[in-house]
């Protein structure tokens, strides 16, 4: 899950610049439109800028920069407001962005009238954030994926691909109130 040869620092920045004119219009997505999509058609509209990105990914200065079938890919900026007394980036920032990309990596793969919540995670921080690293991207991919129950897998690497996190997440999935599946 690392960098790819092709992406560049200015792919990087370029994704930057996205989520930023994105968290502009932060909100809530209408019941409507989750219902009436799939999990993977609700990330591509958010990429296209068609529904707005979460209140905790602008709070937290993250956002979505890939989706497809089981993958999601989000990118932060660990900046001082996510810093802890010591002067690190806080345990928890790592934590969200993980749980954020697992859990969404799980949402791509529920069809319409589906939804699940995360039930538990998993975080390992191998190594800190150094101060000078601008930028941080965590991929979330689908590990399994059953009826009731989804696993997901997802890391925190900067851009030269280097590990900063890893966790796993469990997630319960059901139908939304309202809609029956046959």
């Amino acid at each position: 899950m690392m960098s790819t040869p092709t992406e560049t620092l200015n792919d990087w920045l370029a994704a930057e610049a996205r989520i930023q004119a994105q968290s502009m219009a932060c909100g809530y997505i209408p019941r409507e439109a989750m219902a009436n999509r799939s999990g993977l058609a609700l990330f591509q509209a958010m990429l296209r800028g068609e529904l707005p990105p979460s209140h905790i990914a602008h709070t937290l200065d993250f956002g979505l920069v890939e989706a497809e079938l089981g993958r999601v890919v989000f990118q932060g900026t660990p900046s001082v407001k996510v810093h802890n007394p010591l002067g690190g980036v806080h345990g928890g920032w790592y934590a969200t962005l993980l749980d954020s990309c697992m859990s969404c990596a799980v949402h791509t793969t529920l069809p319409e009238g589906r939804a699940y919540t995360t039930t538990d995670f998993n975080v390992h921080l191998v190594r800190a954030i150094p101060p000078d690293l601008q930028r941080v991207r965590a991929v979330g991919q689908v590990v399994h994926a059953g009826r009731q129950v989804a696993t997901a897998d997802g890391r925190v690497v900067g851009p030269d691909g280097r590990l900063y996190a890893h966790g796993t997440a469990s997630c319960l999935l059901f139908d939304l109130p309202g809609e029956k599946r046959s």
